[in-house]
């Protein structure tokens, strides 16, 4: 018995000195973004316009690092959140709008999220979707609430190999990379209404509010678990600190958009070839590969699903968390005690049971997607427009503004965002 205990703290100890368990959380972040609503977006993409939408990923790295890295900057130098610093610095009706509809397309993005775990399951396991869902959403609520911080985020990061699914599904099918190289750089595309639809929705994908809140109060979570201190107060560790981040962040998103690439091209190469370009939800695009590529790629591509959403409702319900308890003043954290932050925890619970509650209603799970979609493009561009104005202040940032390419690169991704959230709305 003694053997086994002692061999059971052996391997712990070594998959805790594991590189996975010490990176930021650039890569939880990165991941949470290919949740499955954006795996539904990304496998439509690949279906109906095959190779020639490949070039978004490749022209979406740099603007959703830049603005990630930025919310990272402003959560590690001043200690706060993005609500707290918003709180601070603008009138409160910035705030009280931006965390309202945050909570709404949070709830509504959360149901589109668990529909396509439980319909997954349902294909793999043969078990009812609805019993499937109730378990992923009782499951996430009751691990955030119970399990401490530190101990969470280790098992979230552990999650994150579940997209290196997605580039194995590409071992199983024949690629013309030579093709496949070319579309990337020159596609071949006519930019009709579909075509510009479908490119707003990878872009409102790929670059979503609720990662901005996330990732700002990732970093003040670390901050706490290793008893550190704002960068603002004290300058110590600030070169080393800012390196981490800009390297933590450009690393996590260039992980995301890479699978992002891969879930269009496998969908591509196989969907799109086989004349399957009618894809609604993720089950729908893992269901259609099984013909196509085999059981092993359906398999595969279920599996990254699955894992995804495990990080994605956890990213959702706790980015809205954190956005309204630091509006109200509340305590907050996911390494606090229910007790001692119960408005927090309340929050994460009531948002994961409505998108539950959603799944037995007429409201149909790709209906909230587009509602959630919808409210992200809304609060997207002010909110980016906020950001990018905190990170420029002194008096919020101290000499640690961002630099000059960091800027500049928000105020692209900005733009490339207003000019979407433009059209979702031309009819």
């Amino acid at each position: 018995m003694r053997n086994i205990s002692t061999l059971w703290s052996r391997t712990v100890s070594r998959i805790k000195q594991h590189p996975i368990s010490r990176v930021g959380p650039g890569l939880i972040t990165g991941v949470a973004d290919d949740d499955p609503s954006g795996i539904v977006t990304y496998s439509q993409a690949g279906a109906q316009f095959g190779l020639n939408m490949l070039w978004t990923m490749p022209l979406a790295y740099p603007l959703m690092s830049a603005i990630q890295s930025i919310c990272a900057r402003i959560g590690r130098v001043t200690g706060q959140g993005l609500a707290a610093n918003i709180k601070q610095s603008f009138h409160p009706a910035v705030l009280f709008g931006v965390v309202l509809l945050l909570l709404v397309a949070n709830t509504l993005n959360i149901a589109a999220d668990v529909a396509a775990m439980g319909e997954v399951a349902e294909l793999v396991t043969g078990i009812n979707r609805y019993a499937m869902t109730t378990v992923f959403v009782c499951g996430s609520v009751l691990m955030q609430i119970f399990i401490p911080y530190h101990r969470y985020v280790f098992f979230l990061k552990w999650l994150t190999l579940s997209l290196l699914a997605y580039a194995a599904v590409l071992f199983t099918v024949q690629v013309p990379w030579g093709e496949v190289f070319a579309r990337t750089l020159w596609p071949n595309l006519t930019f009709d209404a579909s075509a510009a639809a479908v490119v707003v929705g990878l872009f409102g994908t790929t670059i979503s509010p609720y990662l901005f809140f996330w990732q700002a109060s990732e970093e003040v979570e670390d901050m706490q678990n290793t008893d550190a201190t704002a960068l603002i107060h004290d300058g110590m560790v600030a070169t080393e600190e800012l390196r981490r981040i800009s390297w933590d962040t450009w690393s996590g998103m260039f992980y995301s958009n890479i699978t992002s690439y891969f879930i269009i091209l496998a969908t591509a190469v196989t969907l799109h070839s086989a004349g399957v370009t009618d894809i609604q939800t993720a089950a729908d695009a893992a269901n259609a590969l099984r013909p196509i590529a085999g059981d092993f790629a359906f398999m595969l591509f279920a599996i990254g699903i699955l894992g995804v959403g495990l990080i994605g409702v956890p990213v959702l319900a706790g980015s809205a968390a954190y956005a309204l308890a630091e509006t109200m003043g509340w305590e907050w954290g996911l390494e606090r005690e229910f007790t001692q932050a119960k408005g927090f925890y309340g929050v994460i619970a009531i948002s994961v049971m409505l998108a539950l509650v959603i799944q037995f209603s007429p409201i149909s799970p790709m209906k909230a997607l587009f509602w959630s979609a919808v409210i992200n493009g809304i609060v997207a561009v002010p909110l980016m427009v906020v950001i990018l104005l905190l990170v420029s202040k002194e008096s919020v940032m101290g000499k640690y503004v961002a630099p000059r390419y960091l800027r500049v690169l928000g105020w692209i991704a900005t733009g490339v965002m207003a000019c979407a959230a433009g059209w979702m709305f031309v009819p």
